[in-house]
Formats: structure tokens, C-alpha cells, sequence
């Protein structure tokens, strides 16, 4: 089979922008992410909705890459929409981003299918980061969400003494998944150990199927099991 080339003189083709839907019910939160957004070459808004209802509809009517979602909503709120955005096999992610990081939110926002979950007083600059993040198909947590969930595991009972043994795992991924317990993004773990995000990537496939982990946050309890990371870490 040949291969195809690209032209000679031709420039090569240019990823299209990530199509991104605002969910907030307040509309200066909304425009002021769109100011912002406005000046990026390679991020757009292409909804905005001020209620989860809304965010849901205009979802299947647009079909974005992102849904950048609010939980205290009138009506349907951001974790029910978010769960119903999920549900199906679209290719839309939802990062939550909201004010209230109580515990029940986080949770129910990872139950409900949710990428990753910020908090609003994070710089501007590590949310774009996370839009960028989450709809290359990476998931994404603050670094004070995580903490809290190894606090919260730490907590229960018979949880004291971590004994998971990592034996089937590399020195390498072991690294890794230390970073990942520490709430580090993909890109920051590529960063940090001098590699590509493909390979970071690649590592965290490795570490889903090795230690038969569902997502993320998975891994993050794993790690603490393991005594790799720990609550005051």
C-alpha cells in the first residue's frame, strides 16, 4: 500500500480548535472564561448554557469536545447533566469546574462520568491547561481534590496498613504512579521525568491494565495502598 505524502510546498495541516461549551449560571463566570478563551488559537466557544438542561441540549445539538460544567445550577444541576452528557457513546468530556469542592461534589461528579474536577480560584492558566488535558482524553483532578481522596480512604477502617504489593509494575512506572497519587497531570509527569506526554500516557495505559484499575482516581487510592503516596504527601 503506498504512502501518502504531504505535498511538496503544501503546510502541514493545522489540528482544528477544541470546541468547548461554557455551563455556569452566572454569566460574568461565562464571560469572563470567553474573554480569555477569545485570544486562543486553539480553544473555542462554540455554547454557552445557564442551566444544566440547557448544557444537555445544547450537547447533542453541537456535539463539542468539552463541556466546562458548573454544579449548582437551576433545574437539572451540572452533576445530573453531567451524567446524562456521559451516558452515550458521544465523544464530548465534561471538566467540572465550580466553587464548591465539598466532598459530595467530587464524588458524585466522578460518579456521574465527569474528566476532571477544578476548583474556580485555580489560575486561568491551569484551567485552559485542563480543557487542553481533558479533551486530548486525559482526566484531571486538583491537586487538593486528590489529597482529599487519599484523606478520605486514610480515614476508613482496616485502611491503616497499606499492603498492595506492586511487584508486577517497572521501576519506571512505579515513578509514575507516585506522581500520578500526587495529583500530577499527564503533561506534568512528562515534565517532571523528562519525557514525552505520549510516553506519560502510554505508562498510565500500562498501570490501568497491570493493576486492573478503572480510571484515575483508582490509581491514586492504589498508590496510597501502596505506600507510595500518603495523605500529608
Amino acid at each position: 500500500m503506498s504512502e501518502e505524502r504531504t505535498p511538496a510546498g503544501t503546510a502541514p495541516a493545522i489540528p482544528a480548535p477544541i470546541r468547548v461549551i461554557l455551563a455556569d449560571d452566572q454569566p460574568l463566570v461565562r464571560a469572563a472564561l470567553r474573554m480569555v478563551i477569545a485570544d486562543l488559537p486553539d480553544i473555542d466557544v462554540v455554547g454557552e448554557a445557564g442551566t444544566g438542561d440547557e448544557a444537555v441540549r445544547l450537547t447533542r445539538q453541537l456535539v463539542p469536545d468539552v463541556v466546562v460544567m458548573d454544579i449548582r445550577m437551576p433545574g437539572l444541576n451540572g452533576i445530573e447533566a453531567t451524567e446524562l452528557i456521559t451516558a452515550g457513546s458521544g465523544p464530548t468530556h465534561v471538566l467540572v469546574l465550580t466553587t464548591f469542592d465539598d466532598d459530595d461534589y467530587v464524588y458524585g461528579a466522578l460518579r456521574a462520568g465527569a474528566a476532571g474536577f477544578l476548583v474556580k480560584d485555580m489560575a486561568l492558566e491551569d484551567i485552559l491547561a485542563a480543557v487542553r488535558v481533558v479533551a486530548a482524553g486525559d482526566a484531571l483532578i486538583a491537586p487538593s481534590v486528590t489529597r482529599r481522596l487519599i484523606k478520605d480512604f486514610a480515614s476508613r477502617p482496616g485502611s491503616a496498613s497499606p499492603q498492595r504489593p506492586l511487584t508486577a509494575i517497572t521501576d519506571r512506572e512505579r515513578e509514575v504512579l507516585v506522581l500520578v497519587g500526587s495529583g500530577l497531570s499527564n503533561t506534568e509527569i512528562a515534565e517532571r521525568l523528562f519525557i514525552s506526554v505520549a510516553t506519560a500516557k502510554t505508562y498510565l495505559t500500562r498501570l490501568l491494565a497491570k493493576l486492573g484499575a478503572r480510571d484515575r482516581v483508582q490509581l491514586v487510592i492504589i498508590a496510597y495502598e501502596a505506600g507510595l503516596v500518603s495523605p500529608t504527601r
